[in-house]
């Protein structure tokens, strides 16, 4: 009996079980919506920028707290994707076509969709503008719109993606292209990168990596693999017991490390990466590759960046424990868009879903918020086709399990969690406001132990 089937069988689980059924029965079927490019008001009482995962959890959460028609969610996409998925679309254990469902389905029902970009925000005035140049008026802001993929900062990039031997999981255009590089690979440098800027999912860089080693033994190239990780950092993770049974990984299965190294620049024509050494600025190494995974330099969105609501680096600024702004008391941010120091993750948002969901909601009574963010975060590291370290932490890069066991070791019953119960989680449950994270789960499975 694997770990989590053992415990998903206690007393304490059935809880659990009860619970995900409960969410599925409170929340009814989602109607499709027909997405306008004009508001059908100007003012709403809850205005929603970004269609992402925190965009329509708060959203969810926000027709519960005013009524659906108070309350709106400005996003121009036509799909949304669960995107922690693409790791493995990457390695082929999934389809692309799982990872989205048209934005219409996921909206929640009477919560009115405006088709359009944002392209000003004016907190003083209570506003923003988009690209159609109407302007919508709101008492209370909350600002999801994620965070940007910068490929054009390196050079060579994104025209050398029409090349083969090269991909990225952080972009639905280019996922597949991984996966046809890993099919494609003869013999060689197979290189994954790590960029010199804060990024979402920190751990997906070095996920590929694992599945890639795996794919190549699986099909018998492992012995012509020369497999390399460049990364900006100066460490393999930031959570140190994690860290240390990565490096045990690393060591196992002969891979190679190497830190301070940031991706400048791809010749694609050419199949070369040039990579240059932080430590000592405009050093640089050119490195041929059979196959290259990138991960792009990331920012927040450019809208943000000439923001009032932004701090210096160009991030929401927002108070790390109840996510409202540090300046603007009725505009308040979520997911990968602020400057929370916690990985950004969709763990991450679920879990500051609750406590932004109960800060808005004591902020309209007039009350002071008392609902506290420790920074949980999680990252579920793929290490094979069936192998998961389960990281969970907080603010202060300590660990913060939710099971009763060593999650450091690598289990079947978490790759199972990662790749088939979150998504059902995340497309039942979390995008329709119920749920915020495992913590109530972390003190049941806890009860009595130390």
């Amino acid at each position: 009996m694997t770990p989590l089937v053992a415990v998903m069988s206690s007393p304490r689980a059935r809880l659990f079980t009860c619970f995900l059924r409960l969410g599925a029965q409170q929340a009814s079927p989602l109607q499709l919506h027909t997405g306008t490019g004009l508001a059908a008001k100007n003012h709403y009482e809850v205005l929603v920028l970004g269609g992402g995962s925190g965009g329509i959890t708060m959203a969810s959460r926000m027709k519960r707290r005013v009524g659906a028609e108070n309350v709106a969610v400005v996003e121009p996409s036509e799909r949304h994707f669960y995107q922690p998925i693409w790791t493995l679309v990457g390695a082929g254990a999934k389809q692309l076509s799982s990872s989205g469902r048209p934005t219409a389905s996921v909206i929640p029902s009477g919560v009115e969709w405006i088709k359009a970009r944002v392209v000003e925000l004016n907190p003083d005035k209570n506003c923003i503008r988009m690209d159609n140049g109407k302007e919508i008026s709101y008492r209370y802001l909350i600002i999801a719109l994620g965070i940007q993929l910068d490929y054009e900062k390196i050079k060579g990039l994104p025209e050398g993606f029409a090349h083969p031997k090269i991909g990225s999981n952080y972009s639905v255009r280019t996922v597949e292209k991984t996966w046809k590089a890993l099919q494609d690979f003869k013999e060689g440098n197979a290189i994954f990168t790590f960029p010199n800027t804060p990024i979402k999912c920190a751990g997906a860089p070095q996920k590929i990596m694992y599945l890639s080693e795996a794919h190549f033994r699986k099909t018998g190239k492992r012995s012509k693999a020369n497999i390399i990780f460049n990364t900006s950092l100066g460490a393999i993770f930031g959570v140190k017991k994690y860290a240390d049974a990565l490096l045990d990984i690393i060591q196992e299965r002969n891979l190679t490390v190497n830190y301070k190294q940031n991706l400048v620049e791809v010749r694609a024509e050419k199949q070369e990466a040039v990579f240059e050494n932080l430590d000592k600025p405009g050093e640089t190494q050119v490195i041929s590759y059979e196959m290259l995974h990138v991960t792009p330099p990331m920012s927040s969105p450019d809208v943000l960046k000439t923001s009032a609501v932004a701090d210096a680096a160009g991030w929401v600024d927002v108070d790390k424990e109840t996510l409202q702004h540090k300046r603007y008391p009725n505009v308040f941010g979520i997911g990968d868009c602020t400057n929370l120091p916690t990985s950004k993750t969709a763990a991450a948002v679920a879990a500051q879903s609750g406590i932004l969901d109960r800060t808005i909601s004591l902020i309209m009574k007039n009350e002071t918020p008392v609902k506290k963010y420790d920074g949980y975060t999680s990252c579920p590291l793929v290490t094979g086709y069936d192998r998961v370290i389960l990281a969970e932490f907080d603010y202060n890069a300590q660990p913060l399990e939710t099971f009763p066991f060593d999650q450091s070791k690598e289990r079947l019953s978490m790759y199972l969690m990662k790749a088939e119960m979150m998504p059902l989680l995340y497309w039942n449950l979390m995008l329709r406001g119920y749920w915020g994270g495992p913590a109530f789960l972390r003190k049941l499975f806890h009860l009595g132990m130390r």
